[in-house]
């Protein structure tokens, strides 16, 4: 069964397993930046302390208050998302509200659907925000899917600074979802 946990260092075997399986790529949702120890026990303790802090943050530097989840089955962690609690322009233009990845092994079972729709009743459930952005690569038709099931709109395309180009959605949180 899957569940939406707080980030918890008890997961340290499994996250590391996940994070193999990334390859090295971006883990969407993670808020784990370059720096960040995860190999050693006390690193990863560190770095969960400081996922759990950034709820409470002050914004500095582009980075906003945010709240990480865990999408677990059990004691298998198998995927982040995170909520940013605002938007700074940057965030507007091509970072969104909310960020999710799934380890690569769990990937097509719909577990980014479920987290998804999970994180967006908790939302309803606190009354804000009215709505939510979300953003995907323009090839990840996966993704796509992901953000219109529980009422994406697509607002837009547009072209990051690499060149590639991104849609952008809004899902109204105001709205019954499917």
């Amino acid at each position: 069964m899957l569940t939406l946990v707080a980030p918890d260092a008890s997961f340290y075997q499994s996250f590391t397993e996940s994070h193999s399986e990334w390859a090295g790529a971006h883990q969407d949702g993670t808020g784990l930046f370059p720096g960040d120890d995860i190999t050693s026990q006390e690193g990863f303790e560190a770095w969960v302390r400081k996922l759990l802090a950034a709820e409470r943050a002050v914004e500095k530097d582009g980075i906003v208050p945010c709240t990480y989840l865990w999408m677990t089955k059990g004691a298998r962690y198998v995927g982040s998302i995170a909520f940013r609690h605002h938007l700074t322009p940057a965030l507007l233009n091509s970072g969104g509200h909310i960020g999710y990845g799934v380890r690569p092994s769990e990937r097509g079972q719909g577990v980014a659907s479920w987290a998804l729709q999970e994180l967006c009743v908790r939302l309803v459930a606190q009354g804000e925000p009215d709505r939510v952005l979300l953003t995907c690569d323009d090839s990840n038709a996966a993704s796509a899917k992901t953000i219109e099931r529980p009422g994406g709109v697509l607002e837009d395309a547009r072209i990051d600074a690499d060149g590639d180009l991104f849609r952008r959605y809004w899902i109204n949180l105001a709205a019954p979802t499917n």
